[in-house]
């Protein structure tokens, strides 16, 4: 079943000039200099908000929106995740993502379903399906499966600027929707919020700095993700959610991403005070990803950690 092989808030110059360029005038940016003749920076983000861009243009112009809500109407009732995110102990979030930025392609998943199922025999509490197509070889088709193959919450983990992929989310079968902060403006952000929830999706909003901390919790969000992978150098720094997670207020879930190899990450990060760790690449370059996912859940369930976690 698997194979080993082989966004815009943040995208400045890193001269003189600081300034972010708004969309609009986003492609002349990027084609000019800086004051010193130096070409302007491209974030791996900004690059892969233009191909979300022009992906979403092509489908809405094959799919109408009145179509989607209808899907979504038909689509079975959203199942309510907080419970499984609020479990006693750490919960884990176990991803089917065939491929990234950082490590390019990562496994040969022919059958997504059947690999989300695995991931909840193991005892994972949500899945999370990616299905942003050019970067990380995913699809909506990807999404639907594994609804149908799984009880547990399932997690549309994607590029959202739209509130027409909300509506894709939910016409698939998604109960969560994933947005970023560093790839939306403020008042998209407040908006998706509020209608990803006003449709029966459950919004992880995902950080990764304290800049970004403050506009999610301005936005109203109830789930916090902090992730650990540097959108500019896609490196990972494992301290930066222990760094974030004491200024995320008591009462909204805290969900840890990227860096997971193992137990030990797993049980660092509870010791941060996460309540949930969202876990990708290990999982699906295992041979046994079912195995994998019940070791985390074993650590995640560790007596010790209903004392430790903050």
């Amino acid at each position: 079943m698997i194979t080993r092989s082989g966004p815009t808030v943040t995208s400045g110059s890193r001269g003189a000039v600081t300034w972010a360029p708004r969309r609009r005038d986003y492609d002349q940016w990027r084609n000019s200099t800086d004051l010193r003749g130096r070409p302007n920076r491209v974030s791996v983000l900004d690059e892969i908000l233009d191909g979300v861009r022009a992906d979403l243009a092509d489908r809405q112009q094959r799919v109408s929106l009145d179509h989607l809500k209808e899907m979504a109407r038909q689509a079975p009732s959203p199942r309510d995740a907080l419970p499984a995110l609020k479990a006693e102990g750490v919960s884990v979030i176990a991803e089917v993502k065939r491929a990234s930025p950082s490590r390019g392609q990562m496994a040969t998943i022919a059958d997504p379903a059947a690999l989300a199922g695995d991931y909840e025999a193991g005892g994972a509490k949500i899945i999370s399906v990616v299905t942003e197509e050019r970067r990380f070889g995913g699809s909506l088709a990807d999404l639907a499966a594994v609804r149908r193959a799984v009880q547990v919450p399932v997690l549309r983990k994607d590029f959202v600027v739209s509130s027409y992929q909300l509506w894709e989310a939910r016409a698939h079968g998604a109960d969560l929707v994933l947005l970023i902060v560093a790839a939306l403006e403020q008042s998209a952000l407040v908006s998706l919020v509020e209608r990803a929830c006003s449709i029966g999706l459950l919004p992880l909003v995902e950080v990764h700095a304290e800049a970004e901390l403050d506009r999610a919790l301005d936005a109203g969000a109830t789930v916090i993700g902090v992730n650990a992978r540097n959108l500019a150098t896609l490196k990972v720094d494992r301290g930066i959610f222990g760094r974030m997670a004491g200024r995320i207020p008591e009462g909204i879930v805290k969900i840890a991403e990227s860096g997971v190899r193992g137990p030990r990450d797993l049980l660092a990060y509870a010791a941060s005070g996460a309540d949930a760790v969202l876990v990708g690449e290990s999982l699906v370059t295992e041979k046994d990803p079912r195995s994998a996912v019940a070791d985390l859940v074993t650590a995640g369930s560790h007596p010790a950690l209903r004392g430790e976690r903050g």
